[in-house]
């Protein structure tokens, strides 16, 4: 079996017969790499299965899963297409490893972000949760690809609050539309630029770790957070 992603995957140390674990499958930002995500993780290496996915398109000292136009206006056909791929490796995954489907996390930073909130409503009930850090959902996801209901699905979403691609406005429209029809929603704004700081480093792991113990939970409360420090 073959996937059109080259992936890089963590299994814990001890991988029990017949037990399923859950799964943090990562998504980089343009022009970075899966390492670059899965380093994020490095303290939950033995409690999930770790996958980080690498675009296929080369850029700058990085990769990308799709071009851009400009900042917000993706190649649509490139887009859709790394849509399509990433269903696929998903089902892939699920064949290859030993992953509880009941625990299906999305992680992505940036064009990461962006996929994975995608991903999210495409797929509905596959995905478990999803942690996007500043990015947007494409109004074209929204008003053209056929969704499904995500009033299962934990976010955790966090925003640079000195982000120069994607300002504070697109974090509270993001905010605005995920807490309509997500089961439970986290907004974080961090002191920070168009990054992952440390605290928001920590509250990923911290978050999915919770998230994970708690997912026969059903949850409907939002909220929202801005962290000065």
């Amino acid at each position: 079996m073959s996937t059109a992603y080259f992936y890089k995957i963590h299994l814990p140390s001890h991988v029990e017969n017949e037990k399923k674990y859950p799964v943090v499958i990562a998504l980089h930002g343009i022009g970075y790499n899966e390492q670059h995500m899965l380093q994020l993780m490095e303290d939950i290496k033995e409690e999930f299965i770790l996958i980080g996915i690498r675009g296929d398109l080369p850029y700058k000292d990085g990769y990308a899963y799709y071009y851009l136009k400009e900042y917000g206006n993706p190649e649509r056909k490139l887009f859709d297409d790394s849509i399509e791929k990433l269903k696929e490796f998903i089902e892939y995954a699920f064949r290859q490893y030993p992953i509880n489907s009941n625990k299906v996390y999305l992680i992505g930073f940036s064009q990461g972000a962006i996929l994975s909130m995608s991903l999210a409503l495409i797929l509905g009930d596959t995905v478990k949760g999803i942690v996007a850090m500043n990015g947007y959902i494409p109004s074209f996801v929204k008003e053209e690809y056929p969704l499904k209901s995500i009033s299962h699905l934990s976010v955790f979403l966090t925003q640079g609050e000195s982000d120069p691609i994607f300002p504070l406005q697109v974090g509270q429209e993001n905010y605005d539309y995920l807490r309509k029809h997500a089961g439970s929603v986290k907004y974080t704004i961090y002191p920070a630029g168009h990054e992952m700081s440390q605290d928001n480093q920590r509250d990923i792991v911290s978050w999915l770790r919770y998230d994970c113990l708690n997912s026969s939970q059903n949850h409907t409360s939002s909220s929202i957070v801005s962290q000065d420090r």
